[in-house]
């Protein structure tokens, strides 16, 4: 463990962190860093000992004989404990060392690289503190849950010669990089919209009294960079509060709207316009401090909209939930059981304009010729091509590829799949349309300044 835990203020925190990464800057940032050999050993450190921090720092160290994780950190003294454990028993001949403060394992010069799993508003932080220390970095989605700490993260990102890889592993599945080819080569026809549905209720809790800090947690240090509140054990689930995430739309949206701007080749481009709806239905909100359960947000690009909601029609046998793209020849649904494609048209009885009966037809024929004549192939063959994963898991082997790909980085100096500023821009609609939601206006994005303006 490190040092016995101290108060620390928001202000406190702030200049604390300026300081250290001033200091760590001026003595490390712009070191040379040339190629490494493919089998020289990558040291980690873990922030972030929760559950999704362990989970795939397992699967890094199950697959990857490459890769030691040599540090532990987390502001709870139990999940420390949990993620130390647990490393170690996977790695018998490699000592981990366990930290509260993130920065004493920046301050490792035998720490190679750091993967980030803490919560959202720690992201941006922590990651402009481990690129001005040498680290390279893989982060969790999202950037964060502001704009404005996301911008200043991509400015320090795009000053310095680290290797970032965020972390929207579905970039690195086969089936979705299939998908991706029906899309791209135009097999839909021009893409007019790009419709995301994902199943969930905004991760709200219930409101509840405070209560004592649990021992073991550094109340302080998990709130860093967030306003000081007093604790209440249901912020430990921190997803669905406003001052630490940004519910489902930050969570689940971000994987999402990278997977839509991948496939519409948009991946370095803001929104034009962000709106977004919610309302607090079955979740009782009084504070409205928390993801409401009912939401839906859309964004105009420069040559398509995109839209994304939490409501979703149930099928036992295809899930309907995940990213839609709707062209003139047909449409894809793609998410990580698999994808289908649907042409165009094939019935459904609606008269909407241009669709009245007969309106092909020969003049004075009418609609028994249209009837009666052989219908013509569709333009692109109807399919569904179900995905599973080995381990039954959802997305185990898209994570360990996109890992490889990281440490593959790490050692050749190139940009991985993932970089940081495509996860910028995967995470910049859901923050502008947590933006929309919480103060009832639509936002124009300037991407030159890199600034919102209400509309």
């Amino acid at each position: 463990m490190s040092n016995p835990r101290t108060s620390l203020t928001r202000r406190k925190f702030f200049d604390l962190a300026a300081s250290t990464a001033g200091v760590v800057a001026t003595s490390r940032l712009g070191a040379a860093q040339g190629p490494r050999g493919a089998n020289d050993k990558v040291r980690a450190g873990l922030i972030g000992s929760g559950s999704r921090g362990r989970s795939v720092a397992a699967q890094f160290i199950r697959n990857y004989p490459d890769i030691q994780y040599v540090a532990n950190c987390d502001a709870y003294a139990t999940r420390l404990e949990q993620g130390t454990e647990q490393l170690s028993g996977l790695q018998k001949d490699v000592k981990i060392e366990g930290y509260e403060d993130y920065r004493r394992v920046l301050d490792r010069k035998d720490v190679d690289v750091v993967h980030i799993a803490s919560p959202d508003h720690w992201h941006c932080q922590m990651l402009i503190d481990a690129m001005a220390a040498g680290k390279d970095v893989y982060l969790e989605k999202p950037l964060s849950n502001t704009v404005e700490r996301a911008v200043e993260a991509l400015s320090a990102y795009k000053s310095s010669n680290r290797v970032v890889q965020f972390g929207t592993q579905q970039r690195s599945g086969s089936h979705f990089q299939e998908a991706a080819k029906i899309v791209q080569e135009g097999q839909l026809g021009k893409i007019t919209h790009a419709v995301i549905q994902f199943p969930g209720n905004g991760y709200g809790t219930a409101p509840e009294a405070e209560a004592p800090v649990p021992q073991g947690l550094n109340w302080d240090l998990f709130q860093g960079p967030a306003p000081r509140r007093p604790f209440k054990p249901g912020r430990l689930r921190w997803r669905g509060w406003w001052d630490y995430g940004g519910g489902l739309i930050t969570d689940w949206g971000v994987h999402l709207t990278d997977v839509a701007l991948w496939y519409l080749d948009s991946q370095r481009v803001g929104p034009l316009l962000t709106s977004g709806t919610a309302q607090y239905v079955n979740f009782v909100n009084p504070e409205r401090d928390q993801s409401p359960d009912a939401f839906s947000v859309s964004w105009q690009y420069p040559s398509f909209v995109m839209t994304f909601t939490n409501a979703v029609v149930q099928d036992w046998e295809f899930g309907r939930q995940g990213n839609y793209f709707f062209g003139p020849a047909g449409s894809l649904l793609i998410h990580r059981a698999g994808y289908e494609v649907r042409p165009a048209g094939g019935g459904g009885g609606g008269r909407g304009r241009g669709g009245a009966a007969g309106a092909n037809a020969p003049a004075g024929q009418g609609a028994t010729a249209v009837q009666n004549a052989p219908a013509p192939p569709p333009a692109i063959q109807p399919r569904r091509v179900p995905w599973r994963e080995s381990d039954g898991s959802d997305s185990n082997s898209a994570t360990v590829a996109h890992g490889r790909n990281f440490l593959d980085c790490v050692k050749s100096r190139n940009k991985p799949v993932s970089e940081l500023e495509i996860g910028f821009y995967a995470s910049l609609p859901c923050l502008l349309a947590v933006k929309a939601i919480r103060e009832g206006r639509s936002f124009r994005w300037d991407d030159a300044a890199k600034k919102a303006g209400a509309v």
